[in-house]
């Protein structure tokens, strides 16, 4: 995500030969397609002369030109018969998306080529290869089914950050089964949340793994969440700290690992079985995967993800926004609770590439952990969250610039937004000021992205580049009338669906259509709920969730936006605005900020930040307080948590916390009011 860059000029401009050497540059020749423009236009909307949609053409051309295999051809690209709401894609068609992933690797000439390069906190390195993948997979596969589960079933994954979390995925997917990840940072409450929502009967999950030099449990955890919320008879426990009991052996007290009838050990349940197993052929529109969303307001929603659009849109975006070559290593720091982790895992596959992944804290031991994996692993596309890098930006450059980082060829960032300070440290300094910064934004409900520059554009600072192909994207005013050509600000929304929007939420039609399609419907549009706006040049910029916009005196602005002009000061690295009750303009602004190293805390500051922001968005957005911390909290992917913060300041009960990375950040944002 990003705010709208001040910055007129372009500050990232492709050669001619980077942009003739790119997958997107191929497509277009293929299709004699003249530039980005007419790029957007072919696969996003309606083309003059053209009877199919650009979005019906683009899609129906993907499979075989990304070489996705159906075990079935599809009758048709999609029926649409009942809405956009519930396109059904490639109906008729039966595929799975192990197959594409691992199978066709696997049993052919790439079943020794790296599938996985994994590096665990303490240091320790493993290379899983296609091969070894396949055969785990098939033991997951078989194990679910000697437990009852077949295709429709649901099964959930509590898992530290180790290559078996990707042989679990694929397992499910091989016998039909809906994989469930739970982001490993979840506490009691989420999980159980989760858990008694989907109903699975199988849990996998860990005793534990690394933070930050310390170990973190999770069976714990994990029985406390069984039995909140019912329904798993098995919970099979991989081995990372060394305390999960030997077969048939009591648990001791030395081990602190609670043990009981429904728990098997990794070895016990997976390793023994046969590594051989037929993938099921499922339909296009099985499900494949169920996603919840952060649920940080309100009941988690179940986003419901199927074979064939989850495997198209994850393929699609790693080929074309990222330029993924045979040789690639792809390294996104994310946990397979969160849709960037199977994202991530699906896009590389799909073409047999190799996948960096990490199981810890990013400056543990030292702040330069990233920038000495990228260097010792040849990492080629690296993404993080925009808060991440503002942190390690206020270590100093000097642990980026004791590392080589040439082997990048890409950045990526996704999730919140950038300011433009950062963004630039990031560019200039990690990607050496020639490496393009992929800023995307979608979310879990599409597992891929509404907007994404591609590698041909030209880019400013914080930019988001403009539509993802075959996304017919817009930008409309509250009437639902488009306003991206005229510049204005207006709401993110879909005019039409794609194959990797969610079929509906498990908990059924209802909120799903309330949820995204009940603010325009005539005609219908997918209300994303981002704020968005199209400048001059075409580039397209985001400025936070509408439903965060601080109304002060009934005028409305991001809090990405007075966050922005915090940090532009050169005192501030980070900062959170948040909406407080306010007796004369119903809502004020408090802002809180993290300083720079060696900046002292003074009243003329806070006064000096309070007029930056007044002088940028205008007096009533001048914050009434500006408040100085050492940390926000956050979440393990490094965003902050700006909910916490306002419930803080007001005095309000915080909820489910267990999501926090360090709960003692909250104290100090008590101690500033």
């Amino acid at each position: 995500m990003g705010s709208a860059s001040d910055t007129e000029g372009f500050v990232h401009e492709p050669t001619r030969e980077f942009v003739e050497s790119t997958n997107v540059h191929a497509f277009m020749q293929e299709y004699d397609i003249a530039d980005h423009d007419e790029l957007i236009a072919r696969t996003c909307g309606d083309v003059e002369g053209v009877e199919r949609s650009g979005v019906d053409w683009f899609w129906d051309e993907l499979p075989e030109y990304l070489g996705i295999d159906f075990f079935e051809a599809y009758d048709e690209v999609r029926d649409d018969s009942d809405g956009p709401q519930f396109s059904n894609w490639y109906p008729g068609g039966k595929l799975n998306i192990a197959h594409n992933t691992l199978d066709r690797h696997a049993t052919g000439e790439g079943r020794d080529d790296v599938a996985c390069l994994w590096e665990g906190e303490p240091g320790d390195v493993r290379e899983v290869t296609f091969g070894d993948l396949y055969d785990q997979a098939n033991r997951v596969a078989n194990a679910l089914e000697a437990r009852g589960v077949g295709t429709g079933d649901t099964v959930a994954l509590y898992m530290p950050m180790v290559p078996e979390v990707i042989a679990i995925l694929y397992g499910c997917f091989k016998v039909g089964a809906i994989a469930v990840p739970v982001f490993s940072g979840f506490g009691v409450d989420a999980t159980a949340t989760r858990i008694a929502d989907a109903e699975p009967t199988v849990l996998f999950t860990g005793d534990g793994f690394y933070r930050r030099g310390s170990e973190v449990r999770l069976k714990e955890a994990a029985d406390d969440a069984i039995e909140r919320a019912g329904h798993v008879e098995h919970t099979v426990v991989y081995d990372r700290l060394g305390l999960v009991p030997d077969a048939g052996a009591e648990a001791d007290a030395s081990s602190a690992i609670p043990w009981g009838d429904r728990d098997e050990s990794w070895t016990d349940a997976i390793e023994g079985e046969s590594p051989e197993y037929e993938t099921k052929s499922l339909d296009s529109g099985q499900e494949s995967i169920l996603l919840y969303s952060s649920g940080t307001t309100g009941q988690p929603k179940g986003i419901v993800h199927t074979h064939a659009g989850v495997l198209m849109q994850c393929a699609k975006e790693i080929h074309f926004g990222f330029d993924q070559k045979p040789d690639d290593n792809f390294f996104w720091v994310s946990d397979i609770g969160w849709m960037m982790g199977p994202w991530t895992l699906l896009g590389n596959h799909a073409f047999g590439g190799t996948v960096v992944m990490y199981e810890g804290a990013p400056d543990h031991p030292e702040p330069d952990r990233f920038w000495r994996m990228i260097d010792d692993h040849d990492v080629t596309q690296f993404g993080i969250s925009p808060t991440a890098i503002r942190a390690l930006r206020k270590q100093g450059d000097d642990w980026v610039e004791g590392h080589d980082l040439s082997s990048l060829r890409f950045l990526g960032s996704t999730g919140e937004p950038w300011d433009e300070e950062s963004w630039l440290w990031f560019y200039e300094h990690v990607g050496n000021g020639e490496t393009p910064i992929m800023n995307i934004s979608g979310g879990t409900e599409i597992c891929g992205c509404f907007l994404m520059p591609l590698p041909i554009q030209p880019l400013k600072p914080c930019t988001l580049g403009g539509p993802g192909l075959g996304m017919a994207v817009d930008i409309v005013n509250e009437a639902g009338e488009s306003v991206a050509d005229e510049g204005e600000r207006g709401y993110l929304v879909a005019r039409d669906s794609c194959p990797s929007m969610t079929k509906s939420l498990w908990s059924g039609d209802e909120r799903y259509l309330d949820e995204y399609w009940s603010t325009f419907e005539e005609p219908p549009l997918w209300n994303h709920g981002d704020w968005a706006q199209k400048d001059a040049d075409g580039l397209w910029f985001l400025h936070g969730r509408a439903d965060d916009a601080l109304n002060v005196a009934g005028r409305k602005v991001g809090p990405a936006e007075v966050e922005g002009a915090l940090m532009d000061h050169d005192a501030v690295n980070q900062a959170a605005a948040v909406g407080v009750p306010d007796d004369t303009t119903g809502t004020a602004v408090v802002a809180y900020t993290v300083l720079e190293d060696g900046v002292e805390e003074t009243d003329d500051l806070r006064e000096e930040l309070r007029d930056r922001v007044g002088t940028d968005l205008g007096k009533p957005f001048r914050p009434r307080e500006v408040l100085f911390v050492e940390e926000f909290p956050k979440t393990q992917s490094g965003k902050i948590i700006r909910r916490a913060i306002a419930s803080v300041y007001r005095g309000e009960e915080l909820g489910d916390m267990s999501s926090i990375e360090n709960p003692a950040a909250l104290d100090a944002v008590e101690r500033a009011r």
